[in-house]
């Protein structure tokens, strides 16, 4: 069996569009959304081009299959002169549980945000899931803050 340490966390590349988006659309299931096929276009373009400064994308890879993702944005921020990096979305595939590799994807957001100077990372969850949350609450910090929206 393999372990842990065969996991490869990487950026995203162009050639990673057809197991990204099976990815991307199980995390979507996970959260009962459904968008578009425009916008997967769109955010995949963006994710994968190095030279697009405003977003970013890692990718999971274990035994030569991509089981995990993490797709992030930088931003401008008020209270901050550096930008700030929103971790939006944040997959492990279920056959590639208990590998470490949500940790895997937080940490190599983190060591982006060190490189290039980011204020901080930060990223939201629903309050029921409570799988993620035990990771979360060991490698991040909880809030006080309530995320509302139109």
């Amino acid at each position: 069996m393999s372990q842990p340490q065969d996991v490869v966390i990487r950026p995203l590349t162009p050639a990673d569009r057809e197991g990204w988006e099976i990815l991307w659309r199980d995390y979507l299931d996970f959260y009962q959304s459904d968008l578009d096929p425009a916008q997967f276009d769109y955010t995949f373009e963006r994710l994968s081009q190095p030279d697009y400064a405003d977003m970013f994308g890692y990718v999971a890879q274990y035994e030569g299959k991509l089981v995990g993702l993490v797709n992030c944005i930088n931003h401008d921020h008020g209270w901050h002169m550096q930008q700030v990096v929103y971790l939006q979305d944040l997959y492990v595939d279920d056959s590639a549980r208990k590998l470490g590799i949500g940790q895997k994807l937080v940490e190599a957001v983190y060591a982006y945000a060190d490189q290039n100077d980011k204020a901080n990372v930060y990223w939201t969850t629903k309050t029921t899931n409570h799988t993620a949350r035990k990771l979360y609450d060991r490698i991040g910090k909880l809030t006080e803050f309530i995320k509302y929206s139109r």
